[in-house]
């Protein structure tokens, strides 16, 4: 063990990681609950044909906080390597490759939103399909998000798996919350594979136990590190692959 200073960069990195999920995860939710949710109705195709078309603009609304996630997501990521990869390169470089995988995942998703918007405002070369099957291949495009963010979930459980480790083995944040960072990250993870294989692991887990402790860690790992900071302590020494 070695004691060595905090490098300013990774407080001005660790501000920076904790106001970027904060405020992509606001966008976010104000995207699925207060936009989406009031939209898209899964099991009305018609109906949510005719939401879209008529709140088109707050549709839109949506897709931009998507992207601005997508974008956060990002910026977190970079934010996290510069902090976390004095305690090992290798593991903080795939972690940020694993959350990347998941930003491009959300990008996907975002995409198909325009799709869908594009198949219901009919345009020309579409006008060879009844406003019925043009509802359905709308649908198609957003109930497909819901398997590309389970697809995408999986990506960011294992790098926040890994990013749990390495907070543990930094001492930067408390050592109880970064051990419950690394379990509920395994957890989501774990429960994502199994419903991928059997959709009716839903059934024993719900779906939104998936996700939910590790986004309690990423919201309390927030507020420590914009109003804690990293804690300056004795450093593991460098570990390799």
């Amino acid at each position: 063990m070695t004691t060595s200073a905090i490098d300013p960069s990774q407080r001005t990195a660790a501000r920076i990681a904790g106001l970027a999920y904060l405020f992509s995860f606001a966008a976010v939710v104000f995207a699925q609950f207060r936009i989406q949710d009031r939209l898209i109705f899964d099991r009305d195709a018609a109906e949510t044909a005719r939401n879209i078309l008529a709140h088109e603009r707050l549709f839109r609304i949506g897709i931009a906080c998507d992207l601005f996630y997508a974008i956060a997501t990002v910026v977190l990521l970079a934010a996290l390597y510069v902090i976390l990869e004095p305690i090992n390169r290798g593991l903080a470089l795939l972690a940020a490759l694993w959350r990347l995988g998941y930003a491009l995942m959300w990008v996907l998703m975002t995409l198909n939103l325009f799709d869908a918007l594009r198949i219901l405002r009919g345009a020309g070369y579409l006008q060879a399909f009844d406003a019925g099957r043009l509802q359905a291949f709308a649908t198609l495009y957003l109930r497909a998000r819901f398997d590309q963010y389970y697809v995408g979930l999986l990506f960011a459980g294992l790098a926040s798996t890994v990013c749990g480790y390495l907070w543990f083995k930094s001492n930067y944040i408390p050592k109880p919350l970064a051990a419950w960072g690394v379990l509920s990250s395994a957890f989501c993870a774990a429960c994502t594979v199994a419903f991928i294989i059997s959709p009716n692991f839903s059934n024993v887990v719900n779906l939104w136990w998936f996700d939910t402790p590790m986004g309690i860690f990423d919201l309390a790992t927030s507020f420590w590190l914009l109003f804690k900071g990293l804690t300056p302590t004795r450093r593991p020494t460098h570990l390799t692959l």
